[in-house]
């Protein structure tokens, strides 16, 4: 009898043992999404094409909750926060890592890519990959590269169609150096604030004017607070998405797998929105009485600056990852 009872109980603490990985792999989890943008913006689309994909994936074991318009940080404080932990995914400008990660600050550099399709064979590629993998040093995962897409001048003094018009001119801009070198070559100073105080600093002269992509732009409602606008798709901006590694790694390799064909997924939604959307926003603005100047020649513009701009990062981070960027033109 005695040894019937004693198999018994080894036979229920085997049955234990493999049924604790099970329950462990089972547990749901909830993941808290950060972005900048409103819910109007490609990069929300982006966010529920996101979410939608995970749980249908995952069963609804793993939950989305989507923050948009920088409800849980803006743009460094963001990444900081998913370097902590109290944030799981964040999608913020590639701008943003220049702290973080300096050498991700290449794709910044103005008049780098010539189109759309030269930035995403490096993004979506093994130049993407290369940048994204330096992030774990950091305790964070990149799962992929979003868009925010070429940038353009608004402001609210006059019309900018050379870099001479830029003289004097306080500027919104991102707080990568990249960026701010551009705009002190052109003359201009540049003056870094989160996007959710743009508005406001726009509508009350704390800043003349900012660059963003037109659909940006245009969701944001700077055509309220801004006179003149150039079309000079000075530089592109990408937008990881990028999770806390701790947290990724608590994740089955198959729940990994998914998040990083989400990520894909979810890039795909916020393109497709920001190329149909661009014209649209275009003429929202012009609607609103801005004064757009379509026919920029930006050659000036990129001989005063480029060569500058990309020398000041080979300077500090080699050349390597830029010449494999023109390789790919």
């Amino acid at each position: 009898m005695k040894l019937t009872v004693l198999l018994r109980s080894l036979l229920a603490a085997t049955s234990l043992s493999f049924s604790l990985p099970q329950m462990a792999a089972a547990q749901s989890t909830t993941l808290k999404f950060g972005h900048y943008g409103p819910t109007s913006d490609p990069v929300h689309a982006g966010a529920l094409r996101f979410k939608e994909v995970v749980e249908a994936g995952s069963n609804g074991l793993i939950k989305v909750d989507v923050f948009p318009s920088e409800q849980l940080g803006a743009g460094g404080k963001m990444i900081e926060g998913t370097i902590l932990g109290t944030v799981d995914i964040n999608v913020t400008g590639n701008p943003f890592y220049g702290g973080v990660v300096p050498e991700m600050s290449a794709i910044d550099i103005p008049f780098l890519f010539r189109s759309p399709e030269h930035a995403y064979k490096v993004i979506d590629g093994p130049i993407g990959k290369e940048l994204l993998a330096k992030l774990e040093a950091k305790g964070l995962k990149g799962l992929g590269f979003w868009e925010i897409g070429f940038r353009n001048l608004t402001n609210s003094k006059r019309a900018i169609t050379k870099p001479d018009d830029l003289k004097g001119m306080k500027l919104r801009t991102t707080p990568n150096p990249m960026h701010q070198e551009a705009f002190k070559i052109w003359g201009a100073n540049p003056t870094p604030l989160p996007i959710s105080e743009t508005y406001l600093a726009l509508q009350t002269g704390t800043v003349d004017g900012q660059e963003n992509p037109v659909v940006h732009i245009a969701k944001l409602k700077f055509q309220e607070v801004q006179k003149y606008m150039s079309l000079t798709r000075h530089a592109f901006t990408a937008a990881p998405i990028v999770m806390n590694l701790a947290k990724f790694n608590t994740l089955s390799k198959d729940q990994q797998e998914l998040l990083v064909r989400a990520a894909a997924e979810g890039a795909k939604a916020e393109r497709k929105m920001n190329h149909e959307e661009e014209a649209s926003s275009l003429a929202a603005i012009k609607k609103a009485g801005v004064q757009v100047l379509e026919n920029i020649d930006t050659a000036p513009f990129r001989a005063a600056a480029y060569d500058k701009v990309r020398t000041m990062y080979t300077s500090k981070h080699g050349a390597q990852i830029i010449d494999k960027i023109d390789q790919l033109r």
